[in-house]
């Protein structure tokens, strides 16, 4: 079986991060419109319902605009914009969820792409609140750190081009100040949270690479579970899944520094356990490239998963 691709914004970051892994199959064909097509709106339509799958990488009213001009009810969508992670009748694009969610991302016609920030947050907390280890209405925190090219190409310019407007020689700056980055209702949703998480991004002058640090005071949660809670719960729901990897504890305390580029070039999302167990502290971390399993790897993953196709091919 080979199916039809067309990447609508594949110019874009993770669009062109998304051909390059599937261009070499050859159980894909990817379709493009030419440049002077690009923006004729009659072209899109009609690219977009002849094919088997439109992997959208576009702003949020453009992914809405775009899902809107498809009448053919055989095309599959894979959206990587925010504009449908928790709306209804989309299956969110994290196989590794539960049990059950590639059984829901084949059987589905929409998926919709994680965040980078979310998923790695989501891959933390939900099955830490479905074991109730984490109450729902617990207060959340969460630190993260992203490469610059998750800001896209004006943010790539600013930390790479010198005659960039916004062209900056900072080490690291936090953003999102207003508490309102939108990969905060994705979180809550899909974390299986009753109260909005506390969300703190920063960006650091590397390209790509990701850490996310859900910190926890085990002794105030109503169960006072233990470090090895925590990561038994953990390593038992992604035990056997390709992608989500949890360290060993006894690994994790022999680590003593992580560096959020050590996943880059991978589809790998990996969670480490870091514990002071005598203060009941402990703090769960994700590592993973957020153009991988942030962003293109995993909407790789999730066309595979709606095709049947082995799970891993091209990552």
């Amino acid at each position: 079986m080979s199916a039809r691709i067309f990447i609508d914004g594949e110019v874009g970051t993770t669009g062109l991060q998304i051909r390059a892994r599937l261009e070499n199959r050859n159980d894909i064909e990817i379709v493009s419109l030419s440049e002077a097509n690009r923006k004729d709106a009659g072209a899109r339509r009609d690219m977009l319902n002849s094919v088997d799958l439109a992997i959208l990488c576009l702003p949020d009213d453009a992914a809405r605009e775009a899902v809107a001009m498809i009448e053919n009810p055989d095309v599959k969508v894979i959206d990587a914009s925010t504009a449908h992670r928790v709306a209804d009748g989309w299956a969110y694009g994290f196989p590794e969820l539960d049990g059950d969610q590639s059984a829901v991302i084949a059987a589905s016609k929409r998926v919709s792409n994680p965040g980078c920030y979310a998923v790695a947050s989501i891959s933390i907390l939900n099955p830490l609140v479905r074991a109730g280890l984490l109450p729902t209405d617990h207060g959340v925190c969460i630190n993260a750190i992203s490469g610059y090219s998750g800001g896209g190409k004006q943010l790539i310019a600013n930390f790479e081009d010198p005659t960039s407007d916004g062209y900056t020689e900072a080490p690291f700056f936090v953003y999102g100040l207003g508490l309102q980055h939108k990969h905060v209702p994705e979180i809550q949703a899909h974390g299986g949270l009753s109260k909005r998480p506390l969300f703190v991004p920063s960006v650091g002058r590397f390209a790509q690479g990701m850490l996310v640090q859900v910190p926890l005071q085990l002794r105030d949660l109503p169960s006072a579970p233990s470090v090895e809670d925590v990561y038994g719960v953990l390593a038992a729901h992604y035990a056997g899944r390709s992608f989500v990897k949890v360290a060993e504890l006894a690994d994790c305390a022999g680590i003593s520094q992580l560096q959020p580029t050590d996943a880059n070039g991978t589809n790998d999302l990996r969670l480490f356990v870091f514990a002071n167990a005598e203060a009941g502290q402990a703090v769960v971390m994700a590592q993973l490239d957020n153009l991988g399993k942030g962003a293109s790897g995993s909407c790789v993953q999730n066309l595979n998963i709606m095709f049947g196709f082995d799970e891993t091919a091209g990552l």
